[in-house]
């Protein structure tokens, strides 16, 4: 009687003892939070090339070479957790190449053109992220351009 008393006391004590380890690994997770898988690197890299953007945009007035790094950022990363940015700096050194602003200067393309592709940007800006905070003067600047394109032209 006594052995049988020590057994179950000694399999209770060794059930107490591993229960916590087995609750500390928590339940299954449901998902992730956003609706969106974005890769790390990738979110990094974009993130480098807005931040460059950025820096060419405000500070030197390079709008060419702003533009570039936001079209690598679209062409590469088109789910970019900060793609509304990435699409006003794009529209907006258009639009700023356009009226012949900035130190660079483009021969690649004419103002006509230039104007066109800051209003797809910016059509874009404002038909895919409506709680932007950039979106009040992109639809501004696009009233001046002749009001935004329907999103399925925006497209290129």
């Amino acid at each position: 009687m006594r052995r049988g008393f020590l057994t179950i006391l000694a399999l209770s004590f060794a059930l107490f003892i591993s229960a916590p380890t087995s609750y500390g690994q928590g339940a299954a997770k449901t998902g992730p939070t956003s609706a969106v898988l974005r890769d790390a690197d990738l979110e990094k890299d974009s993130m480098h090339n807005l931040e460059v953007a950025r820096h060419y945009f405000k500070l030197k007035k390079a709008y060419v070479a702003a533009i570039k790094r936001c079209e690598e950022i679209d062409a590469g990363n088109p789910t970019f957790a900060k793609m509304d940015e990435v699409l006003f700096i794009a529209g907006e050194s258009s639009l700023r190449l356009a009226e012949n602003r900035g130190k660079q200067k483009t021969k690649e393309k004419t103002p006509d053109e230039l104007r066109q592709d800051a209003r797809v940007y910016l059509s874009r800006l404002v038909a895919d992220y409506p709680s932007s905070p950039f979106k009040q003067q992109a639809e501004a600047d696009l009233q001046a351009l002749g009001g935004p394109i329907k999103p399925e032209a925006a497209k290129p």
